[in-house]
């Protein structure tokens, strides 16, 4: 190839990255975890527990690639620092973390308790803080890194039975805004990634449910739910050294939902 072509598709590749994802092993989680293997990185799944396992290890066994895993809370004091030993042990170092865990919990606003406020934010917003922060010390060292954090709609909109989540996935824009700005000396990029309505398992309910089908397909001019395959470019991009000149952005991948 000639030294005068600045850019090639190859820049989309992750060969030998080591990446790091929470709840990588199930629901999109597993969609971003299936991305990054294809893209030849090295997955390290944290979870709650072994559920997805075995179907991931079987994944990364057909494509010849590599995971790991180890079963965290990252909600626990320690996890972070705990989680971030191991996949050094187990891959040598991190370039890539894709913070995906989360929990939502609906009610209506005097319903919710105490509670539900500190498990949705200790789950959504306390545990990424935690483990983006031991993350990027190892990335500092080495002078590059991606972190990559999950947002959703909610992260711009209200969602009226959804209080902590709304507030956590706000909160989550936020962080990616401020760890963007102050990593972007040591050559991390921060970014995030919010997902719209996802043809997901956990989903169907609301999609059987005709009266909200009818009326969240109203407001997405792409016209249809997204299939959890749609969000992979997005994630391998903002993981490559394609996105390298992007940092304290969050892109909606919600076939045009936020448009209306």
């Amino acid at each position: 190839m000639s030294e005068n072509i600045e850019f090639s598709t190859d820049k989309f590749r992750l060969d030998n990255r080591v990446a790091v994802i929470t709840g990588g092993a199930s629901g999109l989680g597993f969609s971003y975890t299936k991305a990054l293997l294809l893209s030849g990185a090295k997955v390290f799944v944290a979870s709650y527990s072994d559920k997805g396992w075995q179907e991931a290890a079987e994944f990364a066994k057909s494509v010849n690639g590599q995971i790991d895993f180890i079963k965290s809370d990252i909600t626990q004091e320690g996890a972070a620092q705990k989680i971030v030993e191991a996949v050094k042990k187990s891959f040598g170092g991190i370039d890539i973390l894709i913070n995906n865990a989360g929990i939502q919990i609906r009610n209506e606003w005097d319903h919710f308790n105490d509670e539900d406020w500190r498990k949705v934010i200790n789950t959504n917003l306390n545990g990424l803080y935690y483990l983006s922060h031991e993350a990027a010390k190892v990335m500092a060292e080495q002078k590059h890194g991606k972190i990559i954090n999950v947002g959703s709609m909610q992260s711009f909109r209200a969602g009226k039975f959804i209080f902590p989540y709304t507030a956590s996935k706000h909160g989550v824009v936020g962080l990616t805004k401020a760890y963007a700005d102050a990593l972007a000396p040591d050559n991390i990029q921060v970014n995030a990634i919010a997902p719209g309505y996802i043809d997901t398992p956990m989903t169907k309910a609301l999609q059987n449910n005709s009266e909200r089908n009818t009326e969240i397909l109203a407001h997405i001019p792409a016209g249809h739910w997204a299939k959890p395959s749609e969000l992979m470019g997005t994630i391998v991009f903002l993981a490559s050294s394609a996105s390298d000149y992007v940092t304290g952005v969050t892109i909606p991948v919600d076939g045009g939902y936020l448009l209306r």
